[in-house]
C-alpha cells in the first residue's frame, strides 16, 4: 500500500470516527463520557492524514526538480567531454582494435579446450536473469487492502446494542455503592435500573420507602420464562459491558417479548433470587403498571461508574 494509499484510508476512518462522535453512534461501542476523545482522535486523524498528502506532493516536486537539473548537467559535461577528448579518439581507435583482435583468439582458444556450448550458454543465461532481476520492482501485496474492510464495517454497520441473549448468559454485575443519593421529589421518583437495584438489594429499601418508583430496562426471560428488567452498565466500551437485573412480580404484562424496552412502575419488595450464573443476587420490584417505551438514546447505563 503506498502513501497515498494509506493517506486516504487514514482520512476515511478519522471521517467516520467524527461522524460517530457527533451523532449518536458512538453510543453503542463506548460510553458518553469518551466523546471529546473521540473528536480529538477523528481530528488528529485527518490532519495526519492531510500532513501525509503534503509531504508526498513535496517530496515528488524536489525528485522532479533533481532529475531535470541532473539531465542538463550531464548533458553539459558529455559536450564538453566530446570536444576535449575527440581528438584523441582517433589515435587510440587502432590500438583499441589491435587489443580486441588478440583478446578474441585467446579466448576462441580457451573455448574449444573447455567447450563452447556450456561456456555460452552459462553466460547468456547469467545474463538473462540479471536483467530480469533488476528490471523488474517489487509489488506491494495485495493483502493490506483488508484493512479497509473494518472501515467499511465502521461506516456501513451500525452494531446493535448488547441484549437480552447476552444478559441472561451473563451474570449480574451489581455491586454494592458507597453511598445513596436523597431521592428527587413527585410520586412515582424515576429512578436508573442500577440505582433501584443496588437500593433493593443492599439497603432493602430503607432509602426508598413506600414511594413508587419507575425504572426502564429491557426484558430478558430465563430458561423458565420467568421475567427480567436489564440494563446493560458500562466500565468503558461495549466490550465490557454486564448487565445489572432486577426480577418482575405482580401485575406483569401477559405477553412479553425480550429485548422490548418496558417503563416499569411499582413499589420495592424484599423478594429476591440468585442469578444462576455467578449466584449475584437479583432483587425485585412488584410491579403496578408497565408500557413499552422506544429504545432510549443511550441504550447502556450511564449511572454505572461516572
Amino acid at each position: 500500500m503506498n502513501r497515498q494509499a494509506q493517506a486516504a484510508v487514514l482520512f476515511l476512518v478519522g471521517a467516520a470516527v467524527l461522524h460517530a462522535s457527533v451523532t449518536d453512534l458512538y453510543l453503542r461501542y463506548v460510553k458518553a463520557g469518551l466523546r471529546p476523545l473521540l473528536l480529538a482522535a477523528g481530528v488528529v486523524l485527518i490532519v495526519t492524514a492531510l500532513a501525509a498528502v503534503w509531504y508526498e506532493i513535496r517530496d515528488h516536486r524536489k525528485a522532479s526538480a533533481a532529475g531535470v537539473g541532473d539531465g542538463q548537467d550531464t548533458g553539459g559535461e558529455t559536450g564538453r567531454d566530446t570536444g576535449h577528448g575527440f581528438a584523441n579518439s582517433n589515435a587510440n581507435a587502432n590500438m583499441d582494435a589491435d587489443a580486441d583482435t588478440a583478446t578474441a583468439t585467446a579466448t576462441d582458444e580457451r573455448s574449444e579446450g573447455q567447450g563452447i556450448g556450456h561456456g555460452d550458454g552459462h553466460g547468456e543465461g547469467h545474463r538473462e536473469g540479471d536483467g530480469h532481476g533488476h528490471g523488474h520492482g517489487h509489488r506491494e501485496p495485495l493483502i493490506s487492502w483488508l484493512l479497509i474492510l473494518p472501515l467499511l464495517a465502521l461506516i456501513l454497520v451500525a452494531p446493535p446494542a448488547l441484549g437480552s441473549y447476552s444478559a441472561m448468559r451473563t451474570g449480574t454485575a451489581l455491586q454494592a455503592p458507597f453511598g445513596y443519593a436523597k431521592l428527587p421529589a413527585g410520586d412515582p421518583v424515576t429512578l436508573g435500573l442500577v440505582d433501584y437495584a443496588s437500593r433493593a438489594a443492599y439497603d432493602h429499601g430503607r432509602s426508598i420507602g413506600g414511594r413508587q418508583v419507575k425504572v426502564v430496562g429491557f426484558v430478558a426471560l430465563d430458561g423458565a420464562g420467568a421475567p427480567y428488567l436489564v440494563r446493560m452498565a458500562l466500565n468503558c466500551c461495549a466490550a465490557d459491558a454486564q448487565p445489572v437485573k432486577i426480577g418482575l412480580s405482580g401485575r406483569i404484562p401477559p405477553v412479553l417479548r425480550p429485548d422490548t424496552w418496558l417503563e416499569v412502575t411499582g413499589r420495592y419488595t424484599a423478594k429476591r433470587a440468585k442469578d444462576p450464573v455467578n449466584g449475584g443476587v437479583i432483587p425485585y420490584l412488584q410491579v403496578s403498571a408497565a408500557r413499552p417505551v422506544p429504545t432510549p438514546r443511550d441504550p447502556y447505563d450511564e449511572s454505572w461508574n461516572n
